[in-house]
């Protein structure tokens, strides 16, 4: 049955400008892909713009939000990087820097997951708060164990969330006590993983949910022989996406251009194939001209991760610089380097840093503007670079700028955006059901209800804005994958009150997940005999 959402529609459409739709229409199929959306629909014509589009009473199911006023409908946050594995440390090792943290805090988590037991734990609560938190895609960090990080794809597919998932490389620098024994292993171990990934069911809609990806943790932790074998690998599986570390900290970067005698980081990952359309390269906060355009050049896409940036105080990256070069750029939560699993507080923190940019370059205005001579006519002259003035650079980000790094940015990174991260006809409705009224009980949310109520349109904008600076899980009343409720916070409470499951759609939502359960059981049963005879196809490609 074909499901249509009715009323107050927020939908990204560039870096620039966003639809503010009070009186929306979107009709979403059976396998979850958008059908139609009608922009401006009145109340009283709602019946016959169903009837236009050939739909009987019989035929569909509406969800109609127009009657509650501070509810709306957009799409899902992408969360382009995210340890799953480092979340039992949230909040913790703050007082570090990178090199010290990895070595005090991350390492020494992350080897726990060599315990099956102790990841699945993990990764459950994991992957519920994410999707709380209205991350309708994830990319997901693993450690370097195969088996927990199978298990964390598995998990991922039941609950029904968009993601991708990979098994770290790291076989240099790490360690004694977690580092891979050589590139081969590590090489054959990500093959298995592909490959298991690659059987896990489809969605509804006959498509992955999961998404394997290639994972060097970064070029540092990875031999000269194991960036070979990765890259070779991924010149096999040229849809297979690759995900890693660049330029995150100064003495990272120092230390790389000593090892790979370069001066551009990029051009470590692109000798050895790794910089592609499909990579996600996280941080970037150290790159140079160089690295920038060669990144433009090969369509990669960066994961934005400002409050691990401020955390770890690794430094702010250059975001408007980055967009100003045409470099693909979405929002990470980068957890535990940053403190907050949600892509809201990702959001704000990376308001944060274009205001901090903004300040720093008028602060550099004013000094040379008190510096400068006057000439003959009295006037005072500031230098200024040559060329166009930037869209972005040093620019303070709007709301429309950071709803779409959160969103279609985000999908743009990770090559989904013929998918997700807007509302357009064929695309997935992954969306959020966001809620700002009174009864959500969050505190820092006020003034809904003294809106002007003559002025829908504007009423929405601020209450996009209300929902991305002071918003929180408790605002985020249902998540949809792929046209399925898959969470949120009215959800979880029919969940404590024992009433089911999801809304509109539960007869979907219920064979999904008994169709899954069924596929999971099977698979656990043949699971450590798949895993250990590795990736028989991708092997023969490779040889």
């Amino acid at each position: 049955m074909i499901t249509l959402y009715f009323g107050p529609v927020i939908n990204p459409r560039t870096l620039t400008h966003y639809f503010a739709l009070p009186q929306c229409l979107i009709a979403v199929g059976t396998d979850g892909n958008i059908l139609w959306i009608e922009d401006h629909v009145e109340r009283l014509g709602l019946e016959d713009i169903i009837s236009h589009h050939g739909l009987r009473k019989d035929d569909y199911t509406i969800v109609d939000l127009s009657l509650r006023s501070g509810e709306f409908i957009m799409p899902g946050f992408v969360d382009t990087h995210i340890h799953a594995c480092q979340f039992p440390n949230l909040g913790i090792g703050g007082e570090c820097e990178l090199f010290e943290w990895l070595l005090k805090y991350a390492y020494p988590t992350e080897s726990k997951f060599e315990d099956i037991v102790y990841a699945e734990k993990v990764y459950a609560d994991v992957v519920e708060r994410t999707i709380a938190s209205g991350t309708t895609t994830c990319c997901y960090y693993g450690t370097l164990h195969l088996s927990s990080t199978a298990r964390l794809a598995e998990i991922v597919r039941k609950r029904g969330q968009r993601a991708f998932v990979g098994k770290c490389n790291m076989d240099r620098d790490c360690p004694s006590s977690y580092i891979e024994l050589s590139a081969d292993e590590s090489v054959e171990q990500t093959i298995a993983l592909i490959e298991h990934v690659q059987r896990l069911p489809p969605s509804h809609a006959d498509e992955p949910l999961v998404h394997p990806i290639i994972t060097p943790r970064s070029a540092l932790c990875c031999s000269d022989e194991l960036l070979s074998k990765l890259g070779k690998l991924a010149a096999a599986l040229p849809r297979v996406s690759i995900h890693t570390h660049i330029s995150e900290h100064r003495q990272e970067v120092a230390d790389a251009f000593s090892r790979f005698q370069t001066d551009s980081f990029a051009d470590i990952y692109d000798r050895y194939g790794l910089l592609r359309h499909n990579t996600v390269l996280d941080h970037a906060i150290w790159l140079n001209e160089k690295d920038v355009e060669m990144i433009a050049q090969r369509g990669a896409g960066v994961a934005h991760c400002p409050t691990s940036n401020f955390n770890l105080a690794s430094g702010m990256t250059r975001v408007g610089w980055l967009l100003d070069h045409g470099v693909k750029v979405g929002l990470g939560t980068d957890v535990s380097g940053g403190h907050h699993p949600s892509i809201l507080y990702a959001i704000q923190m990376a308001s944060a840093t274009s205001k901090m940019y903004y300040v720093q370059e008028k602060q550099t205005d004013d000094k040379l503007a008190s510096k400068s001579i006057p000439d003959d006519k009295n006037t005072t002259t500031v230098n200024t670079p040559a060329g166009p003035k930037p869209s972005f650079t040093n620019k303070k980000f709007d709301v429309p700028t950071l709803l779409y790094l959160a969103t279609k940015g985000g999908a743009e990174v990770c090559c989904l955006d013929d998918r997700i991260g807007s509302f357009e006809v064929g695309k997935a409705f992954d969306a959020l059901r966001v809620n700002i009224r009174d009864e959500t009980s969050n505190p820092a949310i006020w003034g809904h209800a003294l809106d002007d109520q003559d002025n829908a349109e504007q009423n929405l904008k601020r209450w996009l804005g209300r929902f991305l600076f002071c918003g929180d899980d408790r605002n985020v009343s249902e998540v949809y994958v792929q046209g399925l409720v898959i969470g949120g916070y009215a959800t979880t409470r029919r969940i404590q009150y024992g009433r089911g499951v999801g809304c509109g759609c539960l007869k979907d939502n219920v064979i999904g997940h008994v169709m899954c359960m069924i596929f999971m059981g099977r698979e656990n049963q043949k699971k450590t005999r798949q895993l250990a005879s590795g990736a028989g196809e991708i092997r023969h490609v490779l040889s």
